[in-house]
């Protein structure tokens, strides 16, 4: 399936028009405003009318080639999930044309996607948890020798310090990795025991993180100031070795070493220690509206497939404990 230019795109007078709306009204991250791009761009290639993409008539396509779209999908074998993005991405963009009076109908308003099957996401147990976290000091004497007593030093010290509290962090306060990627030391407040997180749409939620977390970040930034002492509080937390922010993938690759060496499952999603932290919240008793504000979901429902994890737990516990289950 071929698709238009993301460049081309961005010339047609509707999209750029969008894609304001996206950045200007809606808060929308770079990486959402190049989905909505790419999913209109791979719309207009399918559709295929031979005219310039700047000059694309959005009112010419009706309802017919709008199904037949998100079909050629199914017929490719793709994940539900993604066809239903591209369903919703065009239907939002559809329904700003209208809106705006660039058209009069929405041909993706009456679709519906391909029904989703429930994919419960994995968790590691409080063990697991407990052997995750020890792994970069144990990688790191295991490098350093014979002399299990030995520290390194200078940046390999740092990066044991940044590495710990990262892995803390996340499960501390169940945030996405790439709200990690993008605090800042003012963000973090030690003495209270709270950082302030920008997730999806650029909104900000204060949450709190318990003491091993408090105590490995305050080591990080210790030694941070330690090997480059500067003023004010713009610096990022975790830094790479070119004393830049560690991006996202960054983070995940950091995270996917730990985990193969903790012998955890290596195919665990990057989220894993978000799902850990929601549903062993859960499980100890916490109400989930209070789960749902400190994961910063803006909808109950997306926060309740935690629900169905931790009652199929307990159907198994259940199972095997009770004589006549």
């Amino acid at each position: 399936m071929s698709t238009a230019n993301i460049g081309e795109i961005r010339k047609n007078s509707c999209v750029s028009h969008f894609i304001k709306y996206l950045e200007n009204e809606r808060n929308a991250s770079p990486h959402t405003v190049t989905n909505y791009l790419l999913d209109i761009g791979q719309f207009v290639g399918f559709v295929g009318t031979g005219k310039p993409v700047e000059k694309f008539q959005w009112d010419d396509v009706d309802v017919f080639a709008a199904r037949k779209f998100l079909v050629e999908f199914q017929k490719r074998g793709s994940e539900a999930t993604t066809t239903g993005r591209k369903l919703a991405s065009l239907r939002s963009f559809y329904r700003f044309l209208v809106r705006e009076g660039y058209t009069e109908t929405n041909p993706f308003g009456g679709l519906r996607g391909p029904k989703r099957s429930r994919k419960l996401p994995e968790i590691l147990s409080v063990d697991e948890i407990g052997r995750l976290m020890e792994m970069p000091s144990k990688l790191a004497k295991k490098a350093a020798g014979r002399n299990q007593d030995s520290v390194p030093s200078g940046f390999d010290e740092y990066v044991v310090l940044r590495d710990t509290a990262i892995l803390e962090t996340l499960y501390s306060t169940g945030a996405r990795v790439s709200e990690l990627a993008g605090l800042n030391e003012g963000d973090v407040d030690v003495l209270s025991g709270v950082l302030k997180l920008r997730g999806k749409g650029k909104k900000e939620r204060l949450t709190p993180f318990g003491g091993p977390a408090g105590r490995a970040l305050s080591a990080l930034l210790k030694k941070a100031n330690e090997l480059w002492p500067q003023k004010g509080k713009s610096r990022p937390v975790f830094l790479n070795v070119r004393r830049n922010a560690l991006t996202t993938r960054s983070i995940e690759r950091i995270m996917k070493r730990y985990i193969v060496a903790a012998g955890l499952n290596p195919g665990l999603s990057p989220h894993a220690l978000r799902h850990s932290f929601a549903t062993h919240m859960l499980d100890a008793g916490a109400d989930l509206r209070s789960v749902q504000e400190l994961l910063g979901h803006a909808s109950l429902s997306t926060t309740q497939i935690y629900t169905h994890i931790t009652i199929d737990r307990l159907r198994k516990v259940y199972e095997d404990a009770h004589p006549r289950a």
